[in-house]
């Protein structure tokens, strides 16, 4: 029987994952292996989240996970020598950093006679296939929906469980306590502990109450942050615990509208790491090389307000509020404070992904990155210069009775829904009624919504005309 080390990533689940699948078909004998590489960029919210993910993992895995920090290839070789392993198995990443360390392991492994077998069970399709009849990647998502994905159906894996084959190496219970040691929480990840379940068992849990009271009405529902229509996956997807095959199957034989607006949720997903796979500098550069000239603002006040949620516009506080005692925001608020970074504040996107990246329990480099190139309009298939969202306007249709920002803003915990959504534009005595003082209790916008959206237009439409 072949040794072989499942060598875990993005991948922290043991349904429905092509490694797991091939050691069972194989009838492989497997070490199971988490290593944390203290060199890789995570987040704070998303060491919490890894944290409490390779706890539940390990359970899953019956006690048999080896978590391990430091440099990936000695810890690998190592484990090969001391374990007799003659194969490791992997599932592929997509960024340049991790393709390039994977190539290098690759290339190590080679010389010490040991096999090496990927698989690519993080997304839909290997972004290596998808690209279009003449061999360029693509730029827009609706031909890449038409194209690669409308219509797919899906398999999954069957195979049981119960039947993996674990190497004993013994003394893996210290390996889990090496977790509290190298992966720091901090006082406000305790918050997450009532909002979320990290482990496969929350994310099947998660897709569970999805279907039965999310989906119906989801295509119109999605944008409304003051209800329960999304499906709160996200951080469960970016970190492997569910097969993103599993989530798109279990909606393919429903056809409605909502399924399919889900579906290509779905596959806004995969469009982000298809850019990411194909433009690798979409991390760090504007895919559109005319923005490197554009002239953002250098404002740290404005930025650490932003940061704080305290703007004076009650709908973009209450997503960075949201953010930071969740470590999530609801999707349509996430293009309203996205949007009022780059264009009403004309802050460098990149500060705005860095603070997701930081935050966000489901912070995906892919993602984070692709979506903020698209509300800069820096990026492919990009939101055009002149769409810049009014938070007012957003808050009024989106949350009309200002139930979301009430939820995350206490001070207008007594404020109207006529007034709430920009309780600036009242005048002081009435706010006095409601128990209200702006620049008090409550801080006054930092920015005059007209002058900025006309200072963006004129600076956007100028670049607009460079090639």
């Amino acid at each position: 029987m072949v040794n072989s080390i499942v060598w875990f990533r993005n991948d922290l689940r043991i349904t429905d994952n092509a490694v797991i699948n091939y050691s069972l078909e194989n009838n492989r004998k497997v070490l199971p292996v988490y290593i944390y590489d203290p060199s890789t960029s995570l987040g704070s919210a998303s060491k919490w989240w890894l944290k409490n993910s390779l706890i539940s993992l390990n359970k899953s895995l019956k006690g048999n996970l080896i978590v391990i920090e430091g440099e990936p290839s000695k810890i690998l070789l190592d484990l090969v020598n001391k374990n007799n392993i003659k194969e490791i198995l992997w599932n592929e990443r997509y960024s340049k950093d991790d393709r390039s360390q994977d190539n290098e392991i690759k290339n190590i492994i080679k010389n010490h006679e040991v096999n090496f077998i990927t698989f690519h069970s993080c997304l839909l399709k290997n972004p290596q296939n998808t690209l279009k009849k003449d061999a360029t990647p693509f730029k827009v998502y609706t031909p890449f929906y038409k194209q690669q994905y409308q219509g797919m159906t899906y398999e999954l894996y069957n195979y049981n469980t119960e039947e993996i084959d674990y190497i004993d190496c013994g003394h893996k219970e210290q390996h889990l306590k090496i977790l509290d040691d190298f992966i720091k929480t901090e006082k406000w990840h305790e918050k997450l502990h009532d909002k979320w379940v990290p482990g496969e068992a929350g994310a099947q849990e998660k897709l569970k109450v999805f279907l039965s009271n999310g989906l119906n009405g989801y295509s119109e529902g999605r944008n409304r942050p003051d209800k329960q229509y999304t499906s709160m996956l996200s951080p469960h997807i970016r970190f492997g615990e569910i097969s993103i095959r599993e989530v798109a199957k279990s909606i393919e034989n429903i056809n409605t509208e909502d399924a399919e607006i889900f579906y290509k949720e779905l596959v806004w997903r995969e469009f982000s790491y298809h850019l990411l796979y194909h433009f690798p500098h979409l991390v760090d550069t504007n895919l559109q090389k005319k923005f490197n000239k554009f002239k953002w603002l250098d404002n740290k006040n404005h930025l650490e307000s932003w940061q704080k949620g305290m703007t004076g516009y009650p709908i973009i506080d209450a997503g960075m509020r949201q953010l930071y005692q969740t470590g999530y925001m609801h999707n349509r608020v996430r293009m309203i404070v996205g949007s009022f970074l780059v264009k009403n504040l004309m802050l460098h996107w990149s500060h705005g992904q860095e603070w997701f990246w930081d935050t966000l329990v489901d912070a995906d480099i892919a993602s984070n990155s692709a979506s903020w190139q698209w509300i800069a309009g820096t990026g492919a298939d990009a939101a055009p210069y002149f769409r810049i969202f009014n938070p007012i306007t957003q808050s009024k249709k989106f949350d009309p009775d200002g139930v979301y920002i009430k939820k995350y803003v206490h001070e207008l915990k007594d404020i109207p829904s006529n007034i709430i959504h920009m309780p600036s534009d009242c005048d002081a005595e009435t706010l006095k009624n409601y128990g209200l003082i702006l620049g008090e209790d409550y801080p006054s916008p930092i920015v005059d919504l007209s002058i900025t959206r006309d200072r963006a237009l004129s600076a956007f439409k100028e670049l607009s005309t460079e090639k």
